[in-house]
C-alpha cells in the first residue's frame, strides 16, 4: 500500500484536534502494561504525554495496521516512533527514550493512544 505524506499530515491534524480538545484517551489497563511501566519508569504526567503527541509529525510515522480484534477490523491502526528526553523516576538521570507510539482515531474523532511505552525494537520509518 503507497501512503503518501498528506494523507498522515492529515490524519495527525485531526488527531492533533482531538487531543487538544480532550478527545482521547491512554490505555492504561492490565493488558497495556508496557504503557504502564513507562509510567512508572519515568517522571511523565498527562501534560507531558499531551505534548509528545502534538509533537508528532509525519517523518515519525513508520505504519498502518489492521485492528485485528474481532469486530473491529475495519479500524486503521497508525504507528510512529518519536524520541523524548525523560527523567528516570527512580534515579538522576534524564534519558532519551525511544516511544512506540498506536493511535486508533475512531469514527466520531476520539482518539484511542492504544500504545505509549518505550519500543521493544527499533522501527522503520516510513518517510526517512
Amino acid at each position: 500500500m503507497k501512503i503518501e505524506k498528506k494523507e498522515i499530515d492529515r490524519y495527525l491534524l485531526e488527531v492533533k484536534e482531538a487531543v487538544r480538545n480532550g478527545r482521547y484517551r491512554i490505555e492504561r489497563n492490565s493488558k497495556r502494561q508496557e504503557n504502564l511501566n513507562l509510567f512508572l519508569d519515568y517522571v511523565i504526567d498527562e501534560a507531558k504525554t499531551k505534548d509528545i503527541i502534538l509533537s508528532l509529525n509525519a517523518m515519525d510515522f513508520s505504519e498502518i495496521l489492521q485492528n485485528e480484534h474481532k469486530g473491529f477490523e475495519h479500524e486503521r491502526l497508525y504507528v510512529f516512533g518519536k524520541n523524548v528526553t525523560l527523567l528516570e523516576r527512580y534515579g538522576t538521570e534524564e534519558r532519551t527514550v525511544s516511544l512506540y507510539i498506536k493511535l486508533n482515531k475512531l469514527e466520531n474523532c476520539f482518539v484511542i493512544v492504544i500504545s505509549f511505552h518505550e519500543q521493544r525494537r527499533p522501527i522503520k520509518y516510513y518517510f526517512k
